[in-house]
C-alpha cells in the first residue's frame, strides 16, 4: 500500500507489494543501473578471470591511492540507502567516509570508517546489533535507513601512505519519500587527553528538527581505576546550564551496570545485543600494549531522543580518588553521534589531521 512507500522497516512489511525498485552499487556496477552489473571486461581481477572472460568477477574492488577521494555512489532521484557492506583495508582511522544529501556541499556524515562501524581501535571485535554488524574477518555492515529526495553522494578518502583495496556494496531503493522523513547524520569527535575537569562533547551545533538515534564510543583509559562514573547528558531545544535528559553513569547509559564487571571472574565482561553493547575490551599484554581500551555502542531505536530546534550531547569522564571523591579523568575519548534531522546540515568541526586521528 502507498503509505509504506517502499521504505519497509522490518519483517512486518516484507509481504507488502510496493512500486519501489531495488538497486545496488558496487565495484561491479559503479552506477547501480539496471542490467549493468558485472559488465567490465577489464578490471583489478582481469588476470584471475583471463580464462573465463567478461562477467566472471573482473572488478570486485577498487583501489584507493594515498590522499585520494573515491566516489562510491552518486545517486540522482528519490529513495533511500538500505544497507551498506564494505571490507576496508589499511588503517581504518585513515579512511574517511562522507555522505552528502541533496546537493549539499556540507557532508551529513563525516567519520573514519572504523569508528562509523564501531571499530575505533582498528582491531576486529564481533558486533551484533540491529543497526550495525561487524562480522569475521572485517565485514562492516550498516542497516541505518537513509532517505534522500534529490541526490545521495558517498565518498571515501584515504589519508594513509600506501594504496589500499576497498570492497563495497551499497543497496538502495528508488521510491517516493514521505514528507516527514528526516536525513541521516553521523559525526566523529576525538579528544586525547581530555583536559582536567572538562566535559567531553559528543555532539553540539545541531540546528533543525529531528531525533538522536545512537552513540558509539572508543574510550582509552590513561590511568588506573574505574573510568565510567560520569553522566551522559542531552540538552534539548534551548537547555542551558542543565539538560532535560541526564543519566546516572556511563555503563548505565550503555545498558550495563556495576563497571561492566563479571561477578565471578572480576573482570570486564564484553557483550553485544541488538540495541547496546560493550563489544570490545583491549587488555594490556604486559609489554607495549599498556592501556586498557573499550568500544561500546547504544542505539536509541526504540527510544529516539527527539528535538525541535537544537541538540547538544555531553558526557563526563569521572573515576574515583582513594578517599572516595570523584576524579575528573584525562582519558583518550573518541565518539560517533548518529541522528536524523531536517536539512540544512550545520557545518561540522574540522576533522583532526592524520597524526591526531591515529591510534597509537
Amino acid at each position: 500500500m502507498k503509505e509504506f512507500h517502499g521504505l519497509g522497516s522490518g519483517m512486518d512489511n516484507l509481504f507488502r507489494i510496493s512500486d519501489a525498485v531495488s538497486r545496488s552499487i558496487s565495484a561491479e556496477n559503479r552506477t547501480g543501473e539496471k542490467g549493468k552489473g558485472g559488465m567490465d571486461a577489464v578490471g583489478v581481477a582481469s588476470e584471475a578471470a583471463r580464462d573465463l572472460g567478461q562477467g566472471w568477477k573482473v572488478s570486485p574492488y577498487v583501489w584507493l591511492e594515498p590522499g585520494e577521494t573515491v566516489t562510491l555512489a552518486d545517486i540522482v532521484g528519490e529513495g533511500a540507502i538500505q544497507q551498506i557492506w564494505m571490507t576496508p583495508t589499511g588503517n581504518w582511522r585513515f579512511s574517511i567516509l562522507r555522505i552528502y544529501w541533496d546537493d549539499q556541499e556540507q557532508p551529513s556524515v563525516e567519520c573514519p570508517v572504523g569508528d562509523f562501524f564501531g571499530m575505533g581501535w582498528g582491531k576486529y571485535a564481533q558486533l551484533s546489533s540491529l543497526a550495525v554488524c561487524v562480522n569475521p574477518g572485517s565485514a562492516f555492515n550498516c542497516y541505518w535507513q537513509m532517505p534522500f529526495r534529490k541526490r545521495c553522494r558517498i565518498t571515501m578518502t584515504y589519508l594513509g601512505d600506501e594504496r589500499v583495496a576497498l570492497y563495497y556494496q551499497i543497496n538502495y531503493t528508488l521510491t517516493e519519500v514521505p514528507e516527514d522523513c528526516a536525513y541521516f547524520h553521523a559525526q566523529f569527535r576525538r579528544v586525547n587527553p581530555l583536559p582536567y575537569q572538562e566535559v567531553y562533547t559528543v555532539l553540539d551545533g545541531v540546528s533543525g528538527q529531528g531525533q538522536y538515534v545512537g552513540t558509539y564510543m572508543a574510550w582509552g583509559v590513561n590511568n588506573s581505576g574505574w573510568w565510567g562514573e560520569g553522566e551522559m547528558k542531552f540538552y534539548l531545544d534551548g537547555d542551558d546550564a542543565y539538560p532535560t535528559i541526564c543519566g546516572t553513569g556511563l555503563e548505565d547509559y550503555f545498558c550495563g551496570s556495576y563497571n561492566f564487571e563479571h561477578p565471578e571472574k572480576r573482570q570486564y565482561q564484553t557483550f553485544t545485543t541488538p540495541y547496546s553493547g560493550l563489544h570490545q575490551v583491549l587488555r594490556p599484554d604486559g609489554l607495549y600494549q599498556s592501556q586498557t581500551r573499550f568500544g561500546m555502542y547504544r542505539w536509541h531505536i526504540t527510544d529516539p531522543i527527539r528535538f525541535a530546534q537544537d541538540l547538544r550531547v555531553t558526557v563526563q569522564a569521572l573515576g574515583w580518588r582513594a578517599d572516595r571523591r570523584y576524579l575528573p579523568r584525562m582519558d583518550d575519548i573518541a565518539s560517533v553521534a548518529y541522528w536524523y534531522q531536517t536539512l540544512p546540515t550545520a557545518p561540522f568541526p574540522s576533522l583532526p589531521d592524520k597524526d591526531w586521528l591515529e591510534v597509537i
